[in-house]
């Protein structure tokens, strides 16, 4: 697969590329200014990112607003003092926002740059795994609010990705275990992707997991491009999540619940999202509507990652009722993204009455 992958939204007959590489960081700044001569730009960048790798990447700290770590920090007074730095350095439309973090970083810095100036420049660079095969692909931008995660936002294509896989050495194994999660995912959508190959990412994950889980390089690289282009699929005949798309929200309501009740501190995305992939499974079966050996093909495919079924004390009417404030609820109605057989998915409606009768979920 070649190192640089073209994203083509033909909605907005707009492209721009993925380069993934794992040159010298020290190299990262160049490569972005000699291929885009951004004149004036803010990098938007996590902390943790700053202190490990801020002098290899050189940019100047007039040219830097450093964002605390956490989803609690994509708020709307985070918002405000990214556009307040806009304005005092007078970036205008021609001008970058540039993020180098995790999807807390690139959502909020993609938000910004989509709504200054009713949109300018944005670039990603993702650093943890979740990112890179993630929110840096396809365009969701967003903050969230105290009534949930991701309400206030829009999509917003970036004008290039750049993908470093030295990054993800320095990951901390609960974080890269975050995103190994979203791989996960992806095995259980693949079909439904309505990809050109057949990647067969089940079978890939279960034979490997071991040099994945080892963050062998030569195998990390094969899943983050193979990940990115399922998103692509996807993403370029669904840009705005009109029907195609939501399928990328497997084991996801669920999940973002579990991060909102726990107020965001309990939790990694990941993690929260690999209990979401159990609820779903479970619901799906218990309601027939995938057979036992289906369950325990995922469930053999999650305990290799670590990902463990697991009942939560917390309340499922007060999980319930986050769900119904989820975007892609329908009035009452709780939208989710059902297995269907190996690698298939699809959307129906959450039987509440059921979810409340049984006591294991």
């Amino acid at each position: 697969m070649p190192n640089k992958i073209d994203v083509e939204i033909e909605e907005k007959r707009k492209s721009y590329p993925i380069n993934i590489d794992s040159d010298n960081v020290e190299n990262l700044k160049n490569k972005i200014l000699k291929d885009f001569n951004f004149s004036k730009y803010l990098v938007v960048i996590s902390e943790k990112v700053y202190k490990l790798y801020g002098k290899q990447l050189g940019f100047s700290k007039d040219d830097l607003f450093i964002l605390k770590d956490g989803e609690i920090q994509k708020n709307i007074k985070n918002y405000q003092k990214i556009l307040q730095c806009c304005e005092k350095k007078g970036l205008n439309r021609k001008s970058a926002i540039i993020a180098v973090g995790g999807g807390v970083v690139g959502d909020i810095a993609g938000f910004v740059a989509a709504t200054f100036m009713r949109g300018m420049n944005f670039i990603q660079v993702p650093t943890t795994l979740l990112a890179c095969v993630d929110s840096s692909v396809g365009g969701k931008v967003a903050i969230d609010t105290e009534y949930g995660k991701n309400l206030v936002g829009t999509f917003y294509q970036p004008n290039a990705v750049y993908i470093n896989l030295n990054f993800i050495n320095t990951l901390d194994e609960r974080q890269y275990k975050s995103g190994l999660a979203e791989v996960v995912k992806y095995a259980f959508i693949e079909k439904s992707c309505e990809a050109r190959f057949d990647y067969g990412l089940y079978d890939f994950l279960s034979v490997h997991y071991q040099k994945i889980l080892d963050r062998d390089l030569r195998f990390l690289e094969k899943i983050i491009k193979v990940c990115i282009e399922l998103k692509i699929s996807v993403v370029t005949k669904d840009e705005k999540e009109a029907g195609l798309r939501k399928i990328l929200n497997f084991g996801h309501t669920y999940g973002h619940a579990l991060e909102k009740i726990t107020n965001y501190k309990t939790f990694t995305h990941g993690e929260a999202v690999a209990y979401g992939i159990h609820f779903i499974f479970n619901y799906a079966h218990k309601l027939k509507l995938i057979d036992a050996n289906y369950k325990e093909l995922a469930v053999v495919l999650m305990h290799k990652f670590g990902f463990f079924d697991k009942t939560f004390k917390y309340p499922i009417e007060k999980l319930i009722e986050i769900m119904k404030k989820d975007k892609k609820a329908d009035d009452e109605n709780i939208k989710v993204i059902l297995p269907t057989m190996k690698g298939y998915v699809k959307e129906d409606i959450l039987n509440i009455n059921e979810v409340l009768l049984k006591s294991d979920f």
